[in-house]
């Protein structure tokens, strides 16, 4: 007869699996690059449209600067994956973190100017999102090179992880030192945090490509875009995630939503409620390394996405509200471990940076999207109307698309042909249900 496991045991089941620090040295090396990094980085994304508004007063002319990012993303994005699959990866890290290093040098200089210009704002924020959309890619399709298929799920959480510190602490710490020592200040701790980066990165094993590919064309991104098509289960991934992001993302109006309920204390946490909810998921993860199944977590997380916004436009209590958002992020976040996984465990090491390209494009088109379609919304229904009916259609279009793509919600890592045929190329043994 067993015993029953300890509290002890119970505890330490739902910690963070830390199996790939533990096992693979350049997966170490880049989680410890991207604590570093997304730290500055955050602090530079809070420093620069604050300088914007400090140089304008228009909520326009910050509201630019999205724009101007969205179009160099997407092109870089979709480029940046043939790229990946061309060229050694490492190179392409290496590279786009020098590059976004210097960028934010010409931040510092432009901030210690007696007069700092406008223009140079907007050209750095373009660079930036071209350099982002580059690099993605090829960090996205370097994990399952460096991590045993085993732990792709494990590695996906503590990638999260480092991602929700930079989302939590950057912003937080920019607000203060933009408040208290200027805007040069913030930059110059983002200037540092990337030339650690990169001596970071440049410890990294080469990374080539998995053959000799041709170089980056539209005629390789065609490609990739076809082996997605073909393959319902990733086909499944991209849509859910665009329906979620476009029916359910409502952060353009939280100022509008903190206004209604008469809490306008309320907004930084409403921005962060979100982060938190991850974290708190993130910290808890140690049982996502034991599940198969993470075609339900990319529909499950998206509809607890969707329902948790619906809430947080019905309820009429601010601290409900956050709650809800908290909610939503852990949702997120959830689907999120599902998405990556299956990205890792099935495509073929040929194909994973162009696909990892037009995960950029879900990515960043989704959010954009659903922003307008949230303030739309709001001019012609309300701001509550327009966040809780946005998560209602989320729920219902992620139902409808978990009905028409079925392999997607039957995916189990130990059967499907996919990732089968991926862990015999990469020499793994099957883990334990």
């Amino acid at each position: 007869m067993t015993s029953a496991p300890s509290p002890a045991s119970r505890l330490a089941a739902l910690l963070p699996d830390l199996s790939p620090l533990r096992s693979s040295t350049d997966f170490r090396l880049l989680w410890i690059q991207g604590v570093v990094t997304y730290f500055g980085s955050f602090m530079a994304m809070i420093a620069l449209p604050l300088q914007i508004k400090e140089l304008t007063g228009s909520p326009l002319a910050v509201g630019v600067m999205g724009a101007v990012e969205l179009v160099p993303l997407v092109v870089f994005g979709l480029y940046g994956g043939a790229l990946a699959d061309a060229v050694d990866r490492r190179k392409v890290i290496l590279a786009t973190e020098a590059g976004l290093g210097l960028l934010a040098l010409v931040l510092l200089v432009n901030a210690a100017l007696p007069t700092p210009m406008l223009w140079p704002l907007y050209l750095v924020a373009a660079g930036v999102s071209a350099l982002a959309g580059l690099q993605r890619p090829a960090l996205d399709s370097l994990m399952a090179r460096i991590v045993p298929h085993e732990q792709l799920t494990a590695a996906a959480a503590l990638n999260s992880l480092r991602w929700q510190f930079g989302a939590i602490t950057g912003p937080a710490v920019a607000g203060l030192v933009v408040a208290y020592a200027g805007h040069a200040t913030a930059y110059t701790v983002t200037v540092a945090t990337f030339a650690v980066s990169v001596l970071l990165c440049l410890r990294l094993a080469p990374a080539p490509p998995a053959r000799d590919n041709a170089k980056p064309s539209l005629r390789g991104i065609v490609e990739g875009a076809k082996y997605a098509w073909s393959r319902p289960v990733l086909l499944g991934t991209y849509a859910v995630d665009m329906a979620a992001m476009f029916f359910a993302f409502p952060n353009a109006i939280f100022p509008f939503l903190a206004d209604d309920l008469h809490a306008d204390w309320s907004l930084g946490l409403m921005y962060a409620a979100d982060s938190v909810g991850s974290l708190v998921l993130g910290l808890t993860s140690g049982w996502t390394s034991r599940v198969r199944r993470h075609g339900l977590f990319v529909v499950f997380g998206a509809a607890v996405w969707g329902l948790a916004i619906a809430g947080a436009g019905w309820f009429g209590n601010v601290w409900l509200v956050l709650v809800c958002l908290a909610v939503a992020g852990a949702g997120d976040m959830l689907s999120g471990l599902g998405r990556s996984t299956i990205w890792n465990q099935t495509i073929p090491e040929e194909l994973r940076g162009r696909l990892a390209g037009i995960e950029v494009l879900s990515y960043s088109v989704g959010p954009q999207l659903g922003q307008v379609r949230a303030g739309a919304m709001a001019g012609w229904t309300g701001t509550r109307s327009a966040i809780w009916s946005g998560g209602v259609a989320c729920v219902a279009s992620v139902a409808l698309l978990a009905a028409a793509l079925p392999k997607l919600l039957t995916y189990d890592s130990e059967t499907d042909e996919d990732a089968l045929r991926r862990r015999e190329s990469r020499g793994s043994s099957p883990s334990a249900a």
